[in-house]
């Protein structure tokens, strides 16, 4: 009986790059802005480190409203502007980063402009829907077939979902990751995508994507606190990946409203 603890490492490239990691944000909303200043603390704290740091590119063809005003991250003074190109701008000029806005959703309808511009080392979706997630996965699936290096080559997809009071974060790799030998822990050199993993879950979901009028309307959705919890354990767990080289956790599932949280352990 095998009773070493199953482990993933992280890929290698991650660690010690030669270039900045390229992260794909894609959504900009109660979770994306967020999760958007996230990358841009870790990124300085990489750098700060050694490391190349981060390369985001954040995708999102929605605009500012009124009901995203309080539980996003956007002001009066952005109505009507485009999410990604609000959030990019602002995080460019306080962190000095060079990041690039997208104003439009990641897909896989021109497939052309997709394959060219649209890699990334990691994906990390921050979307409503269940079919944004399948095209998500389709894309990624194209994109692992092709012989990339390293510099463009997809390792990870971290999905971040959520309803009103409950929400999962799931980090899967894209293909298998090369894992190093060791007596001491079982390495998993796969985990599974939410797609494939979750489908029945998924398919299941009666989805209510219509635009809310209000923050008030908003707020009888989506519990204001879920977003930044659910985004800040996640990012947390992106975290271990570039420090610690390794993880046993691979996501988890949370309930704000109980405040208990479930490891999803590699094995």
């Amino acid at each position: 009986m095998n009773t070493q603890k199953a482990m993933h490492f992280t890929e290698n490239y991650l660690i010690n790059p030669t270039n900045p990691i390229t992260v794909n944000l894609i959504g900009a909303g109660g979770s994306g802005s967020v999760m958007l200043t996230a990358l841009a603390r870790m990124n300085h704290s990489l750098i700060a480190l050694g490391h190349a740091g981060l390369h985001i590119q954040l995708f999102d063809d929605d605009v500012v409203t009124e009901a995203n005003l309080g539980r996003q991250l956007f002001a009066n003074a952005e109505l009507g502007m485009l999410k990604s190109v609000c959030l990019i701008n602002r995080t460019n000029l306080f962190f000095g980063t060079n990041w690039k806005a997208v104003s439009e959703r990641f897909g896989t309808k021109d497939t052309r402009r997709f394959s060219n511009n649209s890699k990334a080392n990691i994906f990390i979706s921050c979307v409503d829907t269940v079919s944004a997630r399948y095209e998500i996965a389709q894309a990624l699936s194209l994109m692992h077939d092709r012989n990339d290096r390293d510099r463009s080559k997809p390792f990870y997809w971290m999905d971040l979902g959520n309803s009103h009071h409950s929400g999962q974060v799931v980090l899967s790799t894209i293909g298998e990751i090369k894992q190093p030998e060791t007596k001491l822990y079982k390495p998993v050199p796969e985990l599974p995508m939410v797609t494939e993993e979750f489908k029945d879950l998924l398919d299941a979901q009666i989805e209510n994507n219509e635009p809310s009028c209000s923050l008030a309307e908003a707020l009888e959705k989506q519990d204001l606190f879920i977003n930044p919890t659910l985004v800040n354990m996640g990012a947390s767990l992106l975290w271990s990946l570039f420090r610690n080289g390794m993880t046993e956790y691979r996501g988890f599932f949370m309930n704000l409203k109980d405040f208990k949280t479930q490891p999803l352990m590699v094995g």
